[in-house]
């Protein structure tokens, strides 16, 4: 907590708005975009999906692959107080939706869908948009869905999985032959036109035997990589350690576009998230970067020069 209220103060002293920024792009961004006072008739739509979340006192067992909770001590969670203390505000809500709907993202990737809040943003902010959002646990994902669906929100594909094993997916062992797998060795018979005397017969017709011995084939399960070749946003809110940020980081690097969109959300949850969002900054592929406390937000614009910005939005 003292940590992430001493960071919040250095945040506050560096911080600028539109006025600060000397990029036109990052100033189109914050202007048009970050500031943008117009009332959004979806913002009801995502008012109306946390409200009922925050109705719903049912109960369910979380399967946390993450960083942990510093709220809650136990994984049996009323999905009323996940949504109150754990999902993105409404207030960041609007902006993520904002933020789908200015840069027209139509392929969109989100690590962590927990109860959908943040999903729905991106659902709302470009309903052509194709949306695959990953969560860990089965059980959050089960009341994502949904929600999702009584919203009407049809352009979103829940996967719930581990996301390393997402970045890296293997065949399953029931489609893989293994090494005991027998497939039978091709005959080499002559067959050549041959002429059938087809009058019935009392010979004895003794069936031709064929030799057909099985042949082992080791056939090693390979990775496949299935993931589309790019994402036009990608959306990182799963788990908040340094080592997963910067391996997602890293295995999603072949993803991008000139214009892709990534968002790391609490880049100041502790020490380690800060010095992952230093070293997200300064690879070479990284052209701007827009630190708005909650969020850490990647460009990768190679016409850009290389620019930080630290925005109150």
């Amino acid at each position: 907590m003292w940590f992430q209220i001493k960071s919040y103060l250095n945040f506050l002293w560096n911080s600028k708005n539109q006025h600060g920024v000397h990029s036109p792009f990052v100033f189109l961004l914050v202007t048009q975009c970050f500031y943008d006072k117009k009332k959004y008739p979806q913002y009801k739509l995502l008012k109306d999906y946390r409200n009922a979340l925050l109705r719903n006192k049912n109960t369910i067992e979380v399967s946390d692959f993450g960083a942990g909770s510093r709220v809650f001590k136990s994984n049996t969670r009323a999905i009323n107080q996940i949504a109150k203390n754990a999902g993105i505000s409404q207030k960041r809500a609007e902006l993520l939706f904002r933020i789908t709907q200015y840069f027209q993202a139509e392929s969109i990737l989100e690590i962590g869908t927990s109860l959908g809040l943040a999903t729905s943003a991106l659902s709302l902010g470009n309903p052509k948009a194709n949306i695959t959002s990953l969560e860990g646990c089965p059980n959050t994902m089960a009341v994502a869905q949904s929600q999702a669906a009584s919203f009407q929100l049809n352009n979103i594909r829940f996967i719930n999985t581990k996301f390393e094993d997402y970045l890296s997916i293997e065949i399953p062992n029931s489609q893989i032959p293994n090494s005991k797998t027998q497939i039978p060795k091709p005959t080499t018979n002559n067959l050549e036109p041959r002429t059938y005397n087809l009058k019935p017969s009392t010979q004895n017709l003794i069936p031709n035997t064929y030799n057909l011995k099985p042949k082992t084939y080791n056939l090693q399960p390979r990775t496949y990589n299935l993931q589309p070749k790019t994402y036009n946003l990608i959306y990182f809110d799963g788990n908040h350690s340094q080592k997963a940020t910067l391996d997602y980081f890293e295995s999603l690097l072949s993803t991008i576009t000139n214009n892709s969109v990534w968002i790391f959300d609490d880049i100041h949850w502790s020490a380690d998230m800060e010095e992952a969002w230093e070293i997200i900054k300064q690879h070479p592929k990284v052209k701007v970067t827009i630190d708005t406390f909650q969020w850490g937000i990647v460009f990768f614009r190679s016409e850009q020069a290389k620019e930080h910005f630290t925005i109150r939005a």
